[in-house]
């Protein structure tokens, strides 16, 4: 979620830590919290445990004309190497426990791996599908994560949202609109909180085996040392295809990216739809090379591949 006020004003450091207190830090690195590890630094940030928290944060932005980003793990995310001037603020709403029988409810915050651990210790199917997936619990729901022709929307029951606003309010799954890679959250602006998920009763190891199985399968696809953020364009809406999607990166292999770089940023040599920091790359590398990626296949096949990476700050 974004807010830009139309004037940035210079504010004292005493208002500031009045508004926001003592947990608000200057000058924040945020390329530790990005898992393409580049970017430069937030003039402010705040790191929220509770929707009081995310509520205060976002109220104190307005009230002091400073615009705000909201975040989760980092995990799709490229941050400008001139950083972000304004507020970040990062959800970590923590907690998970069974609902019911066959529902769980987890803080946005939580890491989405963890959840697939507690399912799985639990007896309980249908998250398999997001076995490795890098980043929060909030940030897979916010922009419907999957994989293995699965999807997080389609597990959601309920989530307790932070509207812009300031109401807090638990809505199903139909309020999210979900598509692919897509939900309405991105339009209005809530705050996931924490959500549920109706699951399935199954057999503890045979959904271990399959955990095990797609962690083996994107180990031996995907970069394992980090420094990526996975897939940085989305597959293109084909109902002849398996799971109704064309790879992009199929697209982006034949038209030929995988020996392409720019600065410390290149594309995997396993997967044509990753980028990867090869531990010197700036935001721009990357940026750049992304786009060169974008025109090779829409020179080649006419389709105008979009990205799933949001980006912070200015390119």
């Amino acid at each position: 979620m974004v807010e830009q006020p139309s004037v940035s004003v210079k504010v004292p450091r005493a208002v500031l830590v009045d508004t926001f207190g003592q947990n608000l830090e200057f000058s924040k690195e945020l390329a530790p919290l990005s898992s393409f590890g580049t970017g430069g630094k937030a003039k402010y940030f705040i790191s929220a445990m509770s929707a009081d928290g995310i509520i205060s944060a976002i109220r104190g932005a307005k009230k002091l004309n400073i615009p705000c980003f909201v975040i989760g793990g980092g995990s799709n995310l490229l941050v400008s190497d001139e950083g972000y001037e304004g507020l970040i603020i990062k959800v970590n709403v923590l907690g998970m426990r069974l609902a019911s029988d066959m529902v769980i409810e987890s803080g946005a915050g939580e890491d989405l791996m963890d959840l697939v651990h507690f399912a799985t210790a639990n007896s309980l199917t249908s998250l398999e599908f997001a076995a490795g997936i890098w980043g929060s619990v909030g940030g897979a729901v916010y922009g419907n994560a999957g994989a293995y022709g699965g999807e997080i929307g389609s597990v959601v029951s309920e989530l307790t949202l932070l509207h812009r606003d300031g109401r807090t309010e638990t809505v199903s799954r139909e309020y999210c609109q979900f598509g692919y890679r897509d939900s309405c959250l991105k339009k209005t602006g809530d705050v996931i909180v924490s959500a549920r998920f109706a699951l399935k009763r199954g057999d503890k190891a045979a959904i271990s085996a399959r955990v095990d199985e797609i962690l083996r399968d994107r180990e031996a696809k995907h970069p394992s040392h980090g420094n990526s953020a996975g897939c940085f364009f989305k597959n293109i809406t084909d109902r002849s295809q398996p799971h109704g999607k064309l790879p992009a990166g199929k697209l982006l292999e034949e038209a030929g990216v995988k020996h392409l770089s720019v600065g410390g940023a290149h594309v995997y040599e396993k997967h044509a739809n990753i980028i990867v920091n090869s531990g010197n790359a700036t935001s721009k590398d990357i940026r750049q090379l992304a786009d060169i990626m974008k025109r090779k296949v829409l020179d080649r096949f006419g389709v105008e591949l979009e990205q799933e990476v949001i980006q912070i700050g200015k390119f």
